[in-house]
Order: C-alpha cells, then sequence, then structure tokens
C-alpha cells in the first residue's frame, strides 16, 4: 500500500494514513471487499508504532470506510453512497474556504469568484 508520512506535515501520523486510505476508497484505488494489511505489517512498513496504525484503523473503522474482523483482518466496507458523497462534500467544502480566503487576499470580488467558479465548473475536461 503506497502511503506517504509527512514528518513536516502539521497532520498527525494517524490522520495521514487515515486521509490517504479515504482518498484510495474514494477514487476507487481500493475496491469494496479489498484487504488492508495488518495493523502490524503497515506499522513496520511505514516505520511506526502499531499504536498509529490502530488509531488510523480505528477512526477509518468508525466513519463507515472499513470493516475489522478479529484474527481475519481489515477490510474495504461495503460503499454506503451517503457516506462517499459526505466525505467528498466537506472536501469540497474546505477546499472552498481555502480558495475564498485566497481570493479575498488578492482583492478578488464575490463576483469575479463565482464567475471563475462557473468557469471552471463548466469546462470540457472536468472528470464525469
Amino acid at each position: 500500500m503506497d502511503i506517504i508520512i509527512s514528518n513536516n506535515s502539521s497532520s498527525p501520523i494517524y490522520e495521514q494514513i487515515t486521509t490517504q486510505i479515504k482518498e484510495m476508497i474514494l477514487n476507487g484505488s481500493l475496491q469494496e471487499g479489498d484487504a488492508l494489511p495488518s495493523m502490524r505489517s503497515l506499522a513496520k512498513e511505514l516505520r511506526i508504532s502499531i499504536i498509529t496504525t490502530k488509531r488510523a484503523y480505528e477512526d477509518l473503522e468508525r466513519d463507515g470506510f472499513i470493516e475489522s474482523f478479529t484474527g481475519r483482518g481489515s477490510f474495504v466496507k461495503a460503499a454506503n453512497s451517503e457516506i462517499l458523497r459526505e466525505e467528498l462534500l466537506c472536501q469540497v467544502e474546505e477546499l472552498l474556504v481555502e480558495a475564498c480566503s485566497k481570493a479575498a487576499m488578492s482583492g478578488q470580488s464575490r463576483q469575479e469568484l463565482t464567475e471563475t467558479l462557473e468557469l471552471l465548473y463548466d469546462r470540457d475536461d472536468k472528470p464525469e
């Protein structure tokens, strides 16, 4: 599993793991039923504490992205489209907050920002 841990990030390591696994599920890299590495093997691979991987897996399970079975491991849970949609909406909101902040810093008006958003949203190369 390709998880990249940054020691320079302001996010704790368990959050970095959680975020990256969620991204893999949302973009289809991980499919329903796919097995995740054991907590021990992921901790060894990333050279981090097993407690950190345990926290990440617990958060993923709490958020409905994976399910864990004693003795069998952790697996990507059947996609609940409402959970996935809500997660994507939260990500969009975070990005829009950042965009609004940067627009304000650059002196861009609300109307200019709205026009930019409409142009970007209507572009021909956006994913379906």
